[in-house]
């Protein structure tokens, strides 16, 4: 039996299973008027998934080492991304980040469209908040660094970014989103990703043919040398270049189809969440079927990785909806909530603010008493200096909008 036949069954199978999670979004009346409440576990898992990147991952690695160095090794591995195929918890920070827009990009759509807003003006948001996350990415990447009085110092700029695939992504999956309907959405995420797959499969590469899927060899690495203007972040490929920005996409669409069946007023939290949970069962279990023909790969994005993540995505969502949305557990939830609601910001300071130097300034001479714990407790300090920072703007309701 041909590839192409064994993934049409799979794709078939899986619109199957969609449907079925997702027919609550028929079956009820009409969808839900008005302006939803704001989900507190979205704000929670957000700020969750933030935390691993503004210093949580040193804190746990440093912890882990005081009981176990062995322990500490382990999760360094599980704290790291693969070299190319395959994948790690770590992998899941950039595409839950973006599954979570997703989401909130329907609560978006409602809340503007109650206000009075206008469809074009809905559309004119969609696009100018993509390309300000693109510039973000390119700011973040150096831009004022570079000599650009110069065509050498444009050229020797990485232009591709994790803001940047957000931003192109979001933006496309929120037009989707505001003109069609859930069945539709669907159908643009599987054409998405089968259309991905086909692409790197069939369609033949100068010097590598079709199908060869080493770093630098894919149709993706080909497009990027070619269309992505600057340096690529590994000479031959990018992880963040332009042609993924398709399976991406789906990632995005995936996170609004969610937040659809979220906002949903006459279905209650514990179906919600059951759908959650099996929806998600169901990506990973096609992630892993598909894995054996087109490799999990957060590098290239591939179709397997965009459903493996997004059925972690929804595990995850579906657990903390469960005991903050809907057994409203939601005590010290705070610790997440702020770093949550300014993650751009944080995501950006580093490269403006040197937060290492603050801390050593503050507490690098006086933690030299704790001897073989100072490590961890210097990364417990720096964390605390972050999340403070966000605090203060928390409280006086100072947030970084895009």
């Amino acid at each position: 039996m041909g590839f192409a036949l064994i993934w049409r069954r799979i794709a078939l199978a899986w619109v199957d299973q969609a449907c079925h999670v997702l027919a609550m979004l028929e079956e009820n009346g009409p969808e839900t008027k008005g302006t939803p409440e704001r989900l507190r576990s979205l704000d929670v898992l957000r700020g969750f998934d933030m935390f691993w990147i503004i210093g949580g991952k040193p804190v746990i690695l440093a912890l882990a080492a005081v009981f176990s160095v062995d322990l500490s090794e382990w999760l360094g591995h599980r704290l790291h991304h693969p070299e190319w195929h395959g994948f790690e918890p770590y992998d899941l920070i950039f595409p839950l980040f973006l599954f979570i827009a997703g989401v909130s990009t329907v609560y978006s759509i409602d809340n503007r469209l109650a206000k009075g807003g206008s469809r074009a003006g809905l559309h004119l948001h969609f696009v100018q908040r993509g390309l300000m996350l693109v510039l973000l990415g390119v700011l973040y990447n150096g831009l004022f660094s570079r000599d650009l009085a110069s065509a050498e110092g444009w050229g020797e700029m990485r232009y591709a970014s994790v803001l940047g695939r957000i931003g192109l992504a979001y933006m496309f999956a929120a037009l989707i989103t505001a003109n069609t309907q859930w069945r539709a959405q669907l159908i643009w995420v599987v054409g998405l990703l089968v259309g991905y797959w086909a692409a790197l499969r069939f369609i033949p590469v100068p010097e590598f043919g079709a199908g060869d899927l080493r770093a630098g060899h894919t149709l993706t690495d080909y497009i990027d040398r070619h269309l992505v203007p600057g340096k690529l972040y590994k000479d031959v490929h990018d992880p963040e270049g332009l042609f993924a920005v398709i399976p991406a996409i789906a990632t995005a669409l995936l996170g609004c189809l969610t937040g659809q069946l979220l906002k949903r007023n006459d279905i209650d939290g514990l179906k919600k969440t059951r759908f959650m949970a099996i929806a998600g069962v169901v990506c990973l279990g096609l992630a892993w079927l598909w894995n054996i023909d087109f490799p999990i790969n957060k590098n290239l994005w591939s179709s397997s990785f965009v459903l493996n993540c997004a059925g972690w995505s929804l595990l995850l969502l579906s657990l903390f909806y469960l005991v903050i949305d809907v057994y409203q557990f939601r005590r010290g939830t705070l610790f997440f909530t702020v770093i949550g609601a300014n993650s751009i910001l944080i995501y950006m300071a580093p490269r403006f603010f040197d937060f290492d130097y603050t801390n050593e300034s503050l507490f690098g001479g006086i933690l030299m008493l704790a001897g073989e714990h100072r490590m961890l407790l210097l990364a417990v300090t720096l964390l605390a200096i972050k999340w403070g920072l966000l605090y203060c703007l928390y409280r006086k309701k100072i947030f970084l909008k895009v």
